[in-house]
């Protein structure tokens, strides 16, 4: 097939690998503008353009794709499919029709669950067992076309977004090149719109751990933010990361240190969390014993206590 590829992030890479290696044409990569990204700022190329170039693909970065050169381009290409994954941008009506065969999408959630940016960290966060890809013929609204494939599997109950973002994105370019082959005999399946969920962007907000919480919601939010945006809680005045954390058994007020020698637990509403993994400003990652070592964390001291770190992050 002659295909169109729009996708942004790492997610999508996997993607445009098995659509080259299936043989299929694609005639360019479309991904979102080059970002300043780092401590110095400096200009990056996404993900999917560093790897067109490397396959030798030609590519586009519009600024613009509702009007201008770009939708003049679109729409008067001869191509098949447009493959659309993470790309990041809402597509019109006019984008859907250009292909021969239309838009298809890769999503990383068992639709009609967890439409939206950000389906595998929502998952992970609300303590899902299970989730999954799907392929999906775009229509007008937020992922509300009609699924052609599913593939689900289980979710570890201590992975993170991290490791699941990878898994998912293998198992959605094999869902792809699955369905580009028997598209002219798939038959699509409308999603339950009334068992809709959402799934919207993370703030750094949303990484903030409430220690009055049950363990296991702690250690959820800890892996579902992992690696972004990050888990934190108050801590004398600033922001300590938590980037891994293991539910153990423990009894004391919410935010309490209960133990701090060669591990670090604290108390949460209903049990424990030991803490595996911590950042302070500034610092490298550290076992949690470490930290406690470091920072000379005593027992009977309180984590996300009513002041916080917003003010010196700008949140």
């Amino acid at each position: 097939m002659r295909i169109v590829f729009m996708g942004t992030p790492d997610f999508a890479v996997p993607t445009l690998d098995a659509l080259v290696a299936a043989g299929h044409e694609v005639l360019c990569v479309v991904a979102q503008p080059d970002r300043p990204k780092g401590r110095g700022k400096q200009l990056q190329s996404p993900d999917t353009i560093v790897r067109a170039r490397e396959l030798g693909l030609p590519t586009r970065q519009p600024k613009a794709i509702h009007q201008g050169p770009f939708r003049d381009w679109f729409t008067t290409l001869d191509f098949d499919v447009a493959v659309v994954v993470a790309y990041g941008r809402i597509l019109k009506p006019w984008h859907l029709q250009a292909p021969r065969l239309g838009c298809v999408n890769v999503h990383a959630s068992l639709l009609p669950l967890y439409r939206g940016a950000a389906p595998v960290h929502r998952a992970v966060i609300d303590g899902q067992a299970t989730t999954g890809v799907c392929t999906m013929q775009m229509g007008e609204g937020l992922d509300e076309g009609d699924v052609l494939l599913c593939e689900a599997t289980d979710i570890g109950p201590d992975e993170t977004t991290g490791e699941l973002w990878a898994r998912l994105a293998h198992m959605g370019a094999g869902l792809l090149v699955r369905t580009l082959e028997g598209l002219s005999t798939i038959t699509p399946v409308p999603q339950d719109h009334a068992a809709a969920t959402f799934a919207p962007p993370l703030s750094r907000e949303d990484g903030r751990v409430d220690w009055a919480a049950p363990a296991r919601r702690v250690h959820d939010r800890v892996r579902g933010c992992n690696p972004a945006p990050g888990a934190w809680t108050p801590f004398r005045g600033d922001a300590l990361k938590l980037w891994r954390t293991r539910p153990c058994e423990g009894t004391g007020a919410s935010g309490q240190v209960l133990e701090a020698g060669p591990r670090l637990v604290v108390a949460c509403g209903q049990g424990a969390v030991e803490v595996l993994e911590a950042q302070l400003p500034g610092g490298k990652r550290v076992g949690g014993g470490d930290l406690a070592r470091g920072a000379r964390v005593a027992v009977g001291d309180r984590l996300g206590p009513a002041e916080s770190a917003d003010a010196a992050h700008g949140a």
